[in-house]
């Protein structure tokens, strides 16, 4: 069914309810759903897309409620500060937002959300991993993703859309392909049920849902900025991102309350400050924020992205030792590698360095006997391509651990993630 516009607030109360009424009485539901690390990008490229399409139709697209379903428990929510500096601009509490916890316990979900009931969108990802996947994976019938194409997803997705292409931000791609119809929307005579609602003038009504379009435009604007380095970062932004902040600043600027005083550099620092403030997290929680993990050749890989560098994760660990020790967060990495069963971890991080500059560092580790040759094979193969300079390393009969600078800024986990899996797939 189709929703009445309404705010983005209002609209997670009425998707919240749809899904378990879907639960409940075996009712058919469309999720939109991002990766497992569970982004910024991830999480609002999966709620805007689900708010648009539920509010919007063409002729190709009928609106039907879609609900937004973020791919992290409940309580991972805490563990992103720029993601809870950026619910108030859309007027949305953490409460209100659908996740994991949602959804029935693993063991009866099959029987209590039928997968014949069900319709899965991908954002920001175009496979569906783990043990969703499992259950889930032949329901996928569209995808927007900015990420290599795994071939998982149907050539024909009917209504939803099939859209795979390079962008710095997966929620430039949402905002593109949606606001042919956003402005349809915006310019036609679905307002008239708002000022009814409301009670109000049209003018009045007018203010009201250009409110609701400011708030879903910042939404949005943030991932495209964090992600882009507000259109700064020359190695990841794209035509595809400087549309979509043209596009969401006029949708902000139409909005008498908010736009008269919008600045996007200051909206982008607020948000980025909050992101690279690890301080309250501990080395697991910053390790879990983003965290993506995929099996290949019967082998577990776990990436996890920090925004910081590895000597701030070796303080974390070496509160009261020298914070240069990477003994102590080799130990740690494999623990956390360990309780994830995995055969490879690695950690990307991507931070701004003393000189002002971009830097990104690589660990990769080998947990045991069948993860060695992949990261063995990994390092030959990729070091050139990612310009890796060695500094930490240690192979043993117990494992296989280098750190390197990476010399290679264009490349993030979108580019590296399959490299390490490319090795492992052989």
């Amino acid at each position: 069914m189709a929703v009445p516009r309404n705010s983005l607030r209002a609209f997670l109360g009425q998707a919240k309810v749809n899904l378990q009424r879907a639960i409940s009485k075996n009712e058919k539901v469309t999720l939109v759903i991002g990766n497992e690390s569970a982004d910024l990008d991830s999480i609002t490229s999966s709620i805007v897309y689900a708010y648009l399409r539920s509010i919007t139709s063409s002729a190709q697209s009928p609106a039907t409620l879609h609900v937004p379903l973020l791919n992290i428990p409940k309580a991972d929510i805490n563990l992103r500060p720029e993601l809870l500096a950026l619910l108030p601009h859309a007027n949305i509490e953490q409460d209100q937002l659908i996740t994991l916890d949602d959804l029935p316990d693993l063991d009866d979900m099959k029987q209590l959300l039928l997968p014949e009931s069900t319709r899965w969108v991908l954002v920001d990802h175009n496979a569906l991993q783990g043990k969703l996947g499992a259950i889930y994976a032949d329901r996928v019938v569209g995808v927007v993703d900015h990420h290599t194409d795994e071939g998982k997803v149907p050539k024909d997705t009917g209504s939803e859309p099939r859209l795979i292409t390079t962008s710095g931000s997966c929620t430039s791609l949402v905002i593109n392909h949606c606001r042919e119809a956003w402005d349809r929307l915006s310019c036609g005579t679905s307002s008239t049920g708002a000022a009814q609602a409301q009670g109000d003038t049209l003018m009045e009504d007018e203010a009201v849902t250009s409110l609701w379009d400011a708030q879903v435009a910042q939404l949005a604007l943030a991932s495209v900025v964090i992600d882009t380095l507000n259109l700064q970062d020359e190695h990841k932004t794209t035509e595809h991102d400087e549309r979509a902040v043209t596009y969401l600043e006029a949708k902000i600027n139409q909005c008498a309350k908010i736009g008269g005083r919008f600045d996007r550099t200051t909206f982008f620092n607020k948000i980025n400050d909050a992101k690279k403030d690890l301080s309250p997290l501990t080395f697991e929680e910053i390790l879990r924020k983003d965290y993506k993990q995929w099996t290949e050749n019967g082998l577990n890989l776990g990436t996890s992205a920090v925004v910081q560098p590895i000597s701030f994760l070796k303080s974390k660990i070496n509160k009261d030792s020298d914070s240069n020790d990477y003994k102590a967060l080799l130990e740690a990495s494999k623990k956390f590698a360990k309780e994830r069963e995995l055969c490879v971890f690695s950690i990307m991080t991507a931070y701004e360095a003393e000189n002002g500059g971009f830097a990104r560092e690589l660990a990769v580790l080998a947990v045991d006997d069948r993860g060695f040759a992949a990261c063995k094979k990994f390092s030959d193969s990729s070091s050139e391509k990612l310009q890796l300079d060695g500094s930490d390393a240690e192979e043993n009969g117990e494992h296989w651990f280098h750190v390197w600078k990476q010399g290679n800024l264009s490349c993030s986990r979108k580019q590296v993630a399959p490299l390490l899996r490319e090795a492992m797939s052989a």
